[in-house]
Formats: structure tokens, sequence, C-alpha cells
């Protein structure tokens, strides 16, 4: 079976709304993360603003004229936001590293596949697919620390985690793509 990845850089992937909410629902609103179907219409919902920001690329994966999965990006403002998760990525880094590493790079928004597709390369060719022209190979992403199977994942693919939670925390880590310039700086684990 083909699963063909297609790359969006402008309103485009608006035609695919219903499908990415639905893939959303799928990959989000199930253990670990537990998601409620109004976090899938929030993501829905600002992506009209989305495609309007800079760097704006997104890419869905097709399989059988279905959508599986999908990822979205843009470009990290300056300054940097202080809504949604971004205070504690600014937090775990500073002012410093935050304006350095993260403002002006490739930011991933979202990566979601279908449980049916999970295991099969996808999400990596889709997080390859928002990442390939990253200015100067700054891409970064922050995800939860309670999925172990994301860690995990962005780990074996090259991701350099750079923030670091709390002994128990719940909070979110920041990751540097594996061709970000600052990933030999960020910390190492003690």
């Amino acid at each position: 079976m083909t699963t063909d990845i297609r790359v969006y850089r402008d309103a485009g992937i608006l035609a695919h709304t219903e499908s990415l909410r639905s893939v959303y629902v799928d990959a989000f609103c199930t253990p670990p993360w537990n998601e409620d179907e109004a976090q899938a219409t929030e993501f829905v919902s600002r992506l009209p603003v989305s495609v309007r920001r800079a760097g704006f690329t997104a890419a869905t994966a097709v399989r059988d004229g279905e959508v599986v999965g999908f990822a979205t990006a843009m470009t990290t403002p300056a300054p940097f936001p202080t809504d949604r998760c971004y205070p504690q990525a600014a937090a775990g880094l500073g002012n410093d590293r935050t304006a350095d590493w993260l403002c002006g790079a490739r930011e991933i928004d979202e990566l979601a596949v279908r449980p049916t597709a999970r295991g099969t390369g996808l999400a990596a060719r889709l997080l390859d697919a928002v990442t390939a022209d990253a200015p100067e190979g700054r891409a970064w992403l922050l995800t939860s620390v309670r999925n172990g199977r994301a860690l995990a994942f962005y780990r074996r693919h090259g991701w350099t985690q750079a923030t670091r939670p709390s002994p128990g925390g719940k909070g979110i880590v920041v990751f540097l793509g594996p061709r970000h310039p600052a990933r030999s700086l960020a910390p190492f684990p003690l």
C-alpha cells in the first residue's frame, strides 16, 4: 500500500480541514494524550491563521484517498510568543537561548498519525517533509513528557532534548532538530 506525502505552503491545506480534524481526534483523544474533541476543534480553528504565518509548511500522508497523517510547521516569530505552552519552553531554556535557538527557526506545531498507520515510518516521513528546508537546519518542537513513546520517537530520529522537566514533572520538553546548530549546546541529562 503506497502512502503519498503532499507538502503545502499555503491555504491549500485548508481543503483537508475535516480530514485533519479526524486524524487529530484519532491521534490525540486517546491515551496517553486524552485530549477531548474541543482541542481538535481548536486546532482546526487556528489553522487559517497558521497558514498566513511566515514559513508555514504542512504535509499530509494520503493512502487510498484517505488522509492518515499530517504535520504542520511555521517560523517562530521574535519576540517569542507568550501564549499556549511557549512560556514553559522559554522558562526551560532561558531568554537568551530561547531567542537564539527558537526565534526564526522552523517550529513543528503538530504531528499526528492515525493509530492504524503507526509503526510504518510515516511520522518520520511527515516530520522530514516539514523540516527539509528549515532555515540553516534550525527546527524545533515541544512535546509533553507524559508520552514516553513520543519522546523515544524523537530521540530515535536524531532530535535532541534541550530542556529537562523536574523529576516526576508533567510538563513539556523542547527538542532541537537533527540539523539544528545548537543541538550540541543542549545540556545533557544528570
